[in-house]
């Protein structure tokens, strides 16, 4: 895998020559992403299509959803069409005008009756052709709306021409919309798309094969493997979404294209990217952090309420488990033991001193008569020499023997056994005590609780534009060259 990631480094910088080609394949997976976005919305936004680009609306119905004109709808339409022709040339008042008429009529009945819009789902445009036309006649039913329209009465007093206008202006637009899509095989709506998405699926293989026979040449320890799987995202350009029935899951394309055209540099994503992984980082780190410490707050509770905690420090034949037969806390004990005798301490003696000479010119000048025996001549100062002495001299001696303590042998079992005798003695205590463990187990579990109130949740209610802020601060220096 190193050359592999050696051939990615290589061949992400983009030679001149090469970057044409690399644009032309993100120009043509970006328009494949179109059309299947168009594709995906031609059904459901098919009516603003219509108005928008009415002659491609209708060339793609036709060819690419199979798409027809419904029959009784523009039976309807050409018998409107029909009547305009015969008022045109003998006259609203004629006989055949009559008889146009009432087929009219009988055909509203008809399609309010069977809703021939129920196959295309667009029930809802006969429902507005019905509201419509009820409050332009001012009936209570769109049948009574229909028969009263298409009659020689209503068309001479309102007008032929104002009402033709009113019928081609709101009705014929809405009975326009309605279609008839055949069935397929399968028993789906019929759909050829399939056959546009294979020829880009097509072109998409043969180059992610190409690519792939390329690199495993070029780089001898790189197989046909591992430069499919370095740009794995690719496979979603040549998976047939749509022959499988599964047009939607065709939108997962939207990342191989993001790549592709900001690998091309057709647009620098770069920005948007980090702006999204910095948001994404900052969210899931602060609300992680509060669900995993809420989460621990309450597992140390849970054991507490359970006495686990209680047994576990005062039980002493409670099995324990050693994983290296080397006692841990002994260990860490002398090594601290140590560090504080032969690094610490010399180093804070000069305070240890100073305090310790404090407390004792504090109690003797508390002392009665003392402030009268310094008011001696030469007293004061010898008082304080001897003071210092003193306390230099217990100091050190101090030192030396917890020093000469832990480095003899004897003197460390000896203030082992102290350690060990006083922690023996504290659990039998508090176990002999009455209501020392139960209450020291309710006050850790209130303690818990205070934290978990007053630090842990607070996180998710204080400033989050804060915290991101921070992260992007940091973020922004450790990316800096």
């Amino acid at each position: 895998m190193p050359a592999l990631a050696l051939s990615k480094k290589r061949f992400s910088r983009r030679r001149p020559a090469g970057l044409w080609f690399e644009r032309l394949m993100a120009l043509l997976a970006l328009t494949n992403l179109v059309l299947v976005a168009f594709d995906l919305s031609y059904i459901r936004f098919r009516d603003p299509y219509l108005t928008l680009l009415p002659g491609i609306t209708e060339w793609y119905g036709a060819t690419v959803k199979g798409i027809e004109p419904e029959r009784s709808t523009t039976a309807y339409l050409a018998a409107v069409a029909d009547l305009e022709n015969q008022v045109a040339e003998t006259g609203l008042q004629s006989a055949a005008a009559q008889t146009l008429l009432q087929d009219l009529q009988a055909r509203s009945v008809a399609m309010i009756d069977e809703n021939p819009f129920q196959v295309a789902n667009k029930s809802g445009a006969l429902e507005r052709i019905k509201s419509v036309m009820r409050s332009h006649l001012g009936t209570e039913t769109s049948k009574e709306a229909f028969q009263a329209f298409w009659s020689q009465p209503h068309l001479s007093q309102q007008g032929w021409s104002a009402e033709m206008a009113f019928f081609n202006g709101q009705i014929r637009p809405l009975m326009e919309t309605n279609y008839y899509r055949g069935i397929a095989f399968d028993g789906g709506p019929t759909d050829w798309f399939w056959r546009i998405d294979l020829c880009f699926i097509a072109l998409f293989a043969i180059e992610l094969l190409t690519r792939s026979f390329y690199l495993s040449r070029r780089y001898k320890n790189v197989t046909w493997l591992d430069t499919i799987l370095w740009r794995w995202y690719d496979l979603l350009l040549i998976i047939p979404f749509s022959a499988m029935r599964l047009p939607a899951l065709a939108l997962t394309r939207v990342f191989p294209v993001m790549v592709r055209v900001n690998q091309s540099r057709l647009i620098d994503l770069e920005p948007l990217r980090n702006r999204i992984n910095r948001f994404l980082i900052s969210q899931v780190a602060i609300e992680l952090t509060e669900v995993v410490v809420l989460r621990i707050i309450d597992q140390v509770q849970n054991s507490v309420r359970s006495g686990d905690v209680a047994r576990w420090m005062l039980d002493t034949t409670t099995r324990y488990i050693d994983l290296n037969g080397v006692n841990e806390l002994e260990v860490i004990t002398q090594r601290l033991s140590s560090v504080l005798l032969d690094e610490v301490f010399p180093q804070v003696k000069p305070d240890v001193d100073a305090l310790i000479d404090h407390s004792v010119t504090r109690a003797l000048d508390q002392a009665p008569g003392y402030q009268s025996f310094r008011q001696i001549p030469g007293i004061s100062s010898v008082s304080e020499q001897i003071n210092r002495q003193i306390i230099g001299q217990i100091t050190d001696s101090l030192y030396q023997t917890l020093k000469e303590t832990t480095q003899d042998r004897r003197g460390a079992e000896l203030l082992q056994s102290l350690l060990t005798k006083v922690t023996e003695t504290l659990r039998t205590e508090v176990k002999q005590t009455e209501g020392t463990v139960e209450e020291i187990e309710a006050m850790t579990v209130a303690l818990l609780e205070e934290v978990k109130l007053n630090y842990v949740k607070r996180l998710a209610a204080e400033d989050f534009e804060e915290l991101a802020e921070q992260r992007y601060r940091l973020y922004d220096v450790t990316q800096q060259p």
